[in-house]
C-alpha cells in the first residue's frame, strides 16, 4: 500500500470523506470570517471615527489621511506575515499556522477597542492604534494562504474552485458582520455616544469570535498534500528561497492578478465610500447608519458572486471567469461615482450592488488559481506572498490615493480612471497564466509539468 492510500487521500491531495470535507469548508469560512470581521471593522471606524478620535489635532482633511493611513500601513506587514507564515506553513503544516493567526488578529482587534484617544493620552494613542494595526497586517499576511489551500488541498480536484471559495466568502462575510455591528452600534448609540463608546463594541466583541473560531479550527485536520510532504520528507529546507529563486516572475503576476481587484474592493473594505458618503463637509451628507446598511447589503451580493465565481471556474476554468470578472467590474467602476453623486440612497446601494458583483467574481477563483500556480513544497509561500504583494500594490492604499485625488482634482473623476486602470492591470496579468485548473497538486504537480504557469516560458525543473 503506497504512502498517499495509508494516509487515507490520492497525490492530488483529495481526502476519503464527505464528512471531513464540508468540516474543513465549514472551519474555512468560520475561522476567515472572524479575521476579516477583525480587519474591517478596522476600515470602518477609520472611515468613520478614527480621525476624529485619534488625530483631530491635524485639522479635518490632514485628519481623515492619516485615518486612511493607518488602514494601508497595515498592509506593508503582510508580506512580514506571509514570509513567516509560508516558512512555517511550508514546513511545519497549515494547521497550526492559522491557529496563531486567529489569536493574534482578536487580541490586537480587541485591545483597539479598549485605547484612549488623543484626547486622554496625546500623540501615544495614534501610536498604539498604528501599532496594533500592525499586527493585524503581520496575521492578515499568513491567514489567507493558510485557508485557501487548506480549502482546495482538501477538495476534489473538479470542485476546487468552489471549495476554493469557501475562504474568499469568509471576507465579505467579515464585512457584512463587521459593516453590521457598526450600524447596529450608530443605531444603539447615535452621534456623540457613537464616537464615545458605541464604535468599540464592535471591536470589544472580538473576544467571543476567537473563541468560537479557534474550538472550530482545532477539530480540522492537516492538510492532506502537507502530511504527504512530511511522510515522504519532501519538505522544502528554504521555501522563501527556492520561491524567489525559480519563481520570482511568477509571484509578481499573480500579486498583480489580485492588486487589480484588491484595489476596487477597498472601495467599500478599506472603508472609503463610508467616509465619501457620510462626510458632512462633502456634497452627499448620507448618516452614518443608512450607509452602514448599504455596505452590509451589498457584501451579500460579494459573497453571492463569489460563490458563483468558485463555482463557475470549475465548470469554464479559472482563465475564462477571470476575465469575465474583469468585464463585470470594469462596468462596476464606471458606473460607481455617476450614482454615487446623485446623491440618492437607493442608487448609492444600487452602485454597490453592481461593483460587488464583478469583485466576487474575480475573488471566488482565486484560492483555487493561486494553489495551481505554485509546486507543493513551497505553495504556502507563493500564495502567501503573490497574496501580501497584491494586497500592497492594489488595496493598501487606495482609499488614501482615492482620498488625495479628490482633494487635489475636486472630482471622482480621476478615482474612476485610476480604478479602471488597476482593473485593466488584472486583466493582462490574467492574460499571461495559463489555465491550469485540475492539475495535479501533490507531489506528482512539481518535477513532471510540461508547461510553464506562464506564457511563453519554459518549465522549471
Amino acid at each position: 500500500m503506497t504512502t498517499s492510500q495509508n494516509l487515507g487521500f490520492t497525490p492530488t491531495g483529495t481526502i476519503s470523506t464527505h464528512t471531513d470535507r464540508r468540516r474543513v469548508v465549514f472551519a474555512t469560512i468560520v475561522g476567515t470570517t472572524v479575521e476579516w470581521y477583525d480587519f474591517f471593522v478596522f476600515a470602518a471606524a477609520a472611515g468613520l471615527v478614527f480621525g476624529e478620535l485619534f488625530f483631530r489635532p491635524a485639522g479635518p482633511q490632514l485628519a481623515i489621511l492619516l485615518s486612511f493611513l493607518t488602514v494601508g500601513i497595515s498592509f506593508l506587514f503582510r508580506p512580514l506575515g506571509a514570509f513567516l507564515a509560508g516558512h512555517f506553513g511550508d514546513k511545519y503544516g497549515r494547521r497550526g499556522v492559522l491557529m496563531v493567526t486567529l489569536i493574534l488578529m482578536g487580541s490586537a482587534t480587541a485591545l483597539i477597542g479598549l485605547l484612549p484617544t488623543y484626547d486622554a493620552i496625546g500623540v501615544a494613542a495614534p501610536i498604539l492604534l498604528i501599532l496594533l494595526r500592525v499586527l493585524q497586517g503581520i496575521s492578515a499576511g499568513g491567514e489567507w494562504g493558510g485557508a485557501a489551500l487548506m480549502a482546495v488541498e482538501h477538495s476534489p480536484k473538479t470542485k476546487r474552485g468552489l471549495f476554493g471559495s469557501a475562504p474568499q466568502i469568509g471576507v465579505p462575510l467579515g464585512l457584512l458582520l463587521a459593516s453590521g455591528m457598526m450600524a447596529l452600534m450608530a443605531a444603539i448609540a447615535p452621534g456623540d455616544a457613537f464616537l464615545a463608546w458605541g464604535w468599540r463594541i464592535p471591536f470589544l466583541l472580538s473576544v467571543v469570535l476567537i473563541v468560537i473560531g479557534y474550538y472550530i479550527r482545532r477539530r480540522v485536520e492537516e492538510s492532506p498534500v502537507f502530511r504527504e510532504l512530511a511522510e515522504r520528507k519532501e519538505k522544502t529546507r528554504m521555501p522563501i528561497v527556492v520561491l524567489f529563486r525559480d519563481h520570482l516572475l511568477l509571484v509578481i503576476i499573480a500579486a498583480l492578478v489580485f492588486a487589480g481587484s484588491s484595489a476596487v474592493g477597498y472601495m467599500t473594505t478599506g472603508g472609503y465610500i463610508q467616509n465619501y458618503a457620510t462626510n458632512p463637509e462633502g456634497t452627499i451628507g448620507h448618516d452614518r447608519g443608512p450607509v452602514l446598511w448599504a455596505v452590509t447589503g451589498a457584501s451579500v451580493v460579494w459573497l453571492l458572486t463569489t460563490a458563483l465565481g468558485g463555482w463557475l471556474s470549475d465548470k469554464i476554468g479559472r482563465r475564462s471567469t477571470f476575465i469575465i470578472g474583469w468585464i463585470a467590474q470594469g462596468i462596476g467602476v464606471a458606473t460607481l461615482f455617476p450614482l454615487v453623486n446623485t446623491g440618492s440612497f437607493g442608487l448609492l446601494f444600487l452602485a454597490l450592488v453592481i461593483l460587488s458583483v464583478g469583485i466576487g467574481i474575480t475573488y471566488g477563483p482565486l484560492s483555487a488559481m493561486y494553489s495551481e500556480l505554485f509546486p507543493a513544497a513551497i505553495r504556502f509561500s507563493g500564495v502567501s506572498i503573490s497574496y501580501a504583494l497584491g494586497a500592497i500594490l492594489g488595496g493598501a492604499f487606495a482609499p488614501l490615493i482615492a482620498t488625495a485625488l479628490v482633494q487635489s482634482t475636486g472630482s471622482t473623476d480621476a478615482v474612476t480612471w485610476y480604478l479602471l486602470g488597476m482593473t485593466t492591470v488584472g486583466l493582462l496579468a490574467t492574460l499571461l497564466l495559463r489555465d491550469r485548473s485540475g492539475i495535479p497538486l501533490g507531489l506528482d504537480d512539481s518535477s513532471q509539468q510540461r508547461t510553464s504557469p506562464i506564457y511563453g516560458m519554459a518549465a522549471k525543473g
